[in-house]
């Protein structure tokens, strides 16, 4: 059961998914808007996923944000139409997030690029793939023409996902990253513009 409810100036969007594990349990989450009162949940959670995967851009506590930093960049989300931050829940527990963030530059107003985590344990269950089909929808239907994104060349899995959703690969930005075992990696640069 989907369920949109779309407001220009405070976009809500709650949907509520339930899905199947590859062992057949039961598991049922909620994509939904952030609020303010998630502050403390992200900043645990975004630390938390920074230092379960190497494919995003920051070890763990780098480029921390702290609970205040969190509940100014949900406030100017809310504020901003070409700004939308989701979060997913399971047991009433945030297990993963994603964001879409614009500009009012007038050049570049319309797109938006994308980035999402989850937490490694809830990996697998589709959580990702949900954050980026309400985005997606979001962008739709608030006349966003083109979402851009970056992942790293070794996440095969989301470049596949990003190539479902029809994301195209538009670069790669060579040496780019460099992971733990010491060699460098490429970023690979993607977008979808809307038809």
């Amino acid at each position: 059961m989907e369920l949109y409810n779309f407001n220009r100036k405070y976009i809500k969007l709650e949907v509520k998914i339930i899905i199947d594990s590859k062992i057949s349990t039961q598991f049922q989450y909620i994509v939904r808007v952030a609020i303010e009162a998630d502050a403390t949940n992200l900043t645990e959670i975004r630390v938390q996923i920074d230092g379960e995967t190497e494919n995003l851009d920051r070890e763990q506590g780098e480029s921390y944000i702290n609970e205040s930093e969190f509940t100014r960049i949900i406030r100017n989300d809310h504020e901003r139409d070409h700004n939308l931050f989701l979060v997913a829940e399971m047991d009433n527990r945030i297990v993963g997030f994603s964001r879409c963030e614009g500009t009012t530059l007038k050049r570049l107003s319309h797109k938006v690029q994308f980035g999402v985590g989850v937490l490694k344990g809830y990996w697998d269950y589709g959580i990702g793939t949900a954050l980026l089909k309400k985005s997606l929808h979001w962008a739709d239907a608030s006349g966003i023409k083109k979402v851009t994104l970056s992942v790293l060349e070794t996440n095969e899995k989301a470049i596949q996902l990003y190539h479902k959703h029809g994301f195209e690969v538009e670069g790669t930005l060579k040496h780019d990253k460099l992971l733990s075992d010491g060699k460098y990696y490429n970023t690979v640069v993607m977008g979808r513009v809307a038809e």
